[in-house]
């Protein structure tokens, strides 16, 4: 019994077909609807069976941001009571130490605080995450080729095609993933540092500009770079290159989905500024990322980079089928054909 359970948890059912060709979507948009209705429990399973490889991910961000949300907080709390003149006992002495070295003249200067800070957590988060986004290669893998072929109607296991491509790919998925991991905190550095200079010479506001225009490009070519690995037979340095060649080529429909995939986040980030709720919001955000938020915007991105691939790649290969999933009116044509001559008859 708990055999089959877990069989059909990991598997599904095999009596959930795939569309006969009357109901097949017409365009992509509409290939990406019916395909997320259809798969979006199978979403939730494979985001469940996946988190514990981004869980480090999600703790440390989260984290940070709350020491963030604590701190800013109760400086604000302290300036107020300072104000007032009502200091309680609540502020112990290692904490009014520091409170003391931005305070001049009974002034607390918040503003130095808050920036001070987050710039602590800033560097700290980005310095913390650079292990936990380097395990995610492999399993980013694994995700991309099985919601690459969810995306496209066609079947795949939840966990044995995802253990295989996650086999077969791990070598470059740790490849991207250590850069990925640590571009970030990189680019971090030299942003601080080139604008340490641009305070002095306004030149050096030209390789802050760079540096910054780097990290996009290469998040932008991330979007195609786990899909390229499995879906066609690459080097490690072809996937960079024609990754990031499809992001940049690709660029408005790139940056959109990005934003697209974005959305709760940024949701979150205007809860955290200009409402009370941030702290609820926060945590509603990591458990959306823990239930279903991964899987999903592996799927997203899959069913973009599914159109761009048939686009660019498939169609210049002999003898490779290119939009799948989509209703094909050359081969509905043909049947009418076929039964018009079958009546004939």
């Amino acid at each position: 019994m708990f055999g089959r359970l877990m069989n059909g948890y990991f598997y599904g059912k095999s009596g959930k077909g795939d569309f006969r060709r009357d109901d097949l979507p017409k365009n992509r948009w509409e290939l990406f609807w019916a395909m997320l209705r259809v798969r979006f429990s199978a979403l939730i399973r494979l985001n469940l069976m996946t988190v514990i490889v981004f869980l480090p991910f999600l703790v440390v961000v989260l984290y940070n941001l709350l020491t963030l949300l604590t701190g800013v907080s109760g400086a604000l709390s302290y300036q107020m009571a300072l104000e007032a003149g009502e200091l309680t006992e609540e502020y112990t002495p290692e904490l009014l130490a520091i409170y003391a070295q931005y305070t001049a003249d009974g002034v607390f200067n918040l503003g130095q605080y808050s920036r001070e800070l987050t710039q602590f957590c800033l560097s700290q988060m980005l310095l913390w995450i650079i292990p936990c986004i380097l395990i995610t290669g492999p399993a980013e893998a694994g995700l991309a080729y099985v919601c690459r072929n969810w995306a496209r109607d066609e079947h795949a296991f939840i966990w044995a095609d995802f253990k295989d491509a996650l086999v077969e790919n791990w070598k470059q998925g740790l490849g991207v993933s250590a850069i990925t991991s640590v571009l970030p905190f990189v680019i971090y550095i030299c942003w601080n540092f080139y604008g340490a200079q641009a305070d002095q010479n306004a030149l050096f506001l030209v390789p802050q500009i760079l540096v910054m225009m780097l990290g996009i490009i290469w998040m932008l070519g991330l979007t195609f770079m786990y899909p390229l690995m499995v879906s066609y037979k690459m080097t490690f340095g072809q996937v960079v290159k024609n990754g990031i060649m499809l992001g940049v080529g690709r660029l408005p429909q790139t940056v959109g989905v990005r934003l697209v995939v974005l959305v709760p986040a940024l949701i979150c980030a205007a809860l955290l500024v200009f409402t009370s709720i941030g702290m609820y919001a926060l945590l509603v955000l990591g458990g959306y990322y823990l239930v279903l938020g991964i899987a999903l915007a592996r799927f997203i991105y899959a069913s973009f980079t599914n159109g761009v691939f048939d686009r660019y790649i498939n169609s210049r290969i002999e003898g490779v089928q290119v939009n799948r999933g989509l209703a094909d009116e050359d081969e509905d044509e043909d049947e009418d054909d076929d039964e018009d001559v079958g009546e004939e008859e």
